[in-house]
């Protein structure tokens, strides 16, 4: 064999172990989680008992994030991998926040969490009677719901002045009018703080405050003193002091009464009140202080019953389109969560089945309707929203955007159903006791 053939053979064996060991490499990586299959890869997925870790992140040159629904380590993987898990029923529950009736858990709410999982409770003077009572109701109202995916929106009107719904073992707030004549953003805020204080002490986690309307009408049969003023200047200065100061505290504020309750001459538990100002008008009172809290980052707005002539002169502002996606979503650039006032109020049950308004609410672009009173009016609401999601009049992605919304809220303020223990309240009374003084003495 001369030398030319042996150097061909060497060649060839070269040649040979080089394709042995390029097809054990492929063989090699098709064996670390995926198969061929006619060309393409499919994943294998890990076997039901083992759970796939998100990895580990030390955290090093960063913000943690806060701790909120359980999930994924970002909260958008969080929320999404919740919403993707519940069923239909328990996210029709999320647009709902209702009431209740006494003083303990009943038959009635013990369905609204087993059955409806609804979203929320709102408590009412009624609801109240002292400390214990109320922190006993609402750490079962928590217990009841620990079979649900999502924690509850525990809220509550609590405003100061005449619009609270605390026993009288704690001191009140002084109004939100008396507040603002100061011209003191920093007590307004220290406020916000206090009224913060009060609710999460007894475990809640909503709060319907402050009030962002003018108080333009001196006859306004409603707003009066729980106005910070009446100017624009006045109210948006100290109330998004006041929103502050609740957020600092961990609760969620919720501005109200959009579009502007202010100048109106009917009280909206009683009837609708119409507003005839025109957009500009709007733009330049009404609206500012709500504009300004939704650049400060407010995270809820409440929307009235209101008719808002030069807007939507046929419907009732809770469920008009044009105020809630048009004005508030479009021109004011508002991408939190929408809530209605009391759809239970005389404003819609004395004209509107309060289940049509509803839906027709939910469609115009709110997230969660309240519904504070009446047990049947509660379970007619959830029927007619049901029955919506089911004849495609709210389509599954309506639905879905709708509570994504409120469950982004519920995680980055870390809701959970967590019971407290009655708080002592003598160092909350004592610091709304020198608020007081100080407000006296100027």
């Amino acid at each position: 064999m001369n030398r030319t053939t042996i150097a061909k053979l060497m060649i060839s064996v070269l040649w040979i172990g080089l394709m042995v060991f390029f097809l054990a490499a492929c063989q090699g990586n098709q064996g670390a989680g995926s198969t061929e299959s006619n060309g393409t890869k499919e994943q294998v997925s890990p076997p039901n008992d083992v759970k796939e870790e998100p990895p580990s992140d030390s955290g090093e040159g960063t913000d943690a994030e806060p701790e909120g629904l359980p999930g994924a380590n970002e909260p958008e993987d969080e929320v999404a991998t919740l919403l993707s898990e519940m069923t239909v029923q328990e996210k029709i529950g999320q647009l709902v926040i209702v009431g209740l009736d006494g003083t303990a858990v009943d038959d009635a709410s013990r369905k609204m969490l087993e059955q409806y999982q609804v979203g929320g409770f709102i408590l009412f003077k009624d609801n109240i009677t002292d400390t214990e009572q109320v922190v006993r109701l609402l750490n079962d109202l928590k217990h009841g719901n620990a079979v649900n995916p999502v924690p509850l929106w525990l809220s509550i009107d609590e405003e100061g002045g005449r619009v609270t719904r605390f026993p009288d073992t704690y001191e009140r707030l002084p109004s939100s009018g008396k507040i603002g004549s100061l011209h003191d953003e920093q007590l307004s805020k220290d406020v916000g703080s206090l009224i913060a204080q009060k609710v999460a002490g007894i475990g809640m986690n909503m709060v319907f405050a402050p009030v962002l309307d003018i108080n333009s009408n001196p006859d306004n049969p409603v707003i009066g003193d729980r106005s910070f003023g009446d100017t624009a200047e006045m109210v948006t200065a100290q109330g998004i002091a006041s929103m502050q100061g609740i957020q600092a505290g961990g609760v969620v504020p919720v501005v109200k009464h959009f579009p502007g309750h202010g100048d109106t001459s009917v009280d909206s538990h009683l009837g609708l009140p119409v507003v005839e100002h025109d957009r500009q008008r709007l733009h330049e009172l009404e609206l500012a202080p709500f504009q300004a809290a939704i650049q400060q980052g407010a995270d809820v707005v409440m929307v009235a019953h209101l008719l808002m002539q030069d807007i939507d002169p046929k419907t009732p502002s809770s469920y008009s389109k044009p105020v809630i996606t048009d004005l508030l979503r479009g021109e004011l650039g508002f991408e939190g969560v929408v809530i209605t006032d009391d759809m239970t109020m005389g404003a819609i049950t004395g004209t509107t089945d309060v289940g049509e308004a509803s839906v027709k609410s939910i469609v115009a672009g709110t997230n969660i309707v309240l519904i504070g009173h009446e047990f049947s009016k509660q379970e007619a609401v959830i029927h007619a929203l049901t029955d919506a999601v089911n004849s495609g009049v709210i389509s599954e992605e309506m639905l879905d955007e709708r509570v994504r919304t409120t469950l982004e809220l519920k995680h980055k303020y870390g809701l959970d159903d967590q019971a407290l223990e009655a708080p002592d309240i003598k160092d909350l009374n004592q610091a709304t006791k020198e608020v007081v003084e100080q407000v006296e003495a100027r």
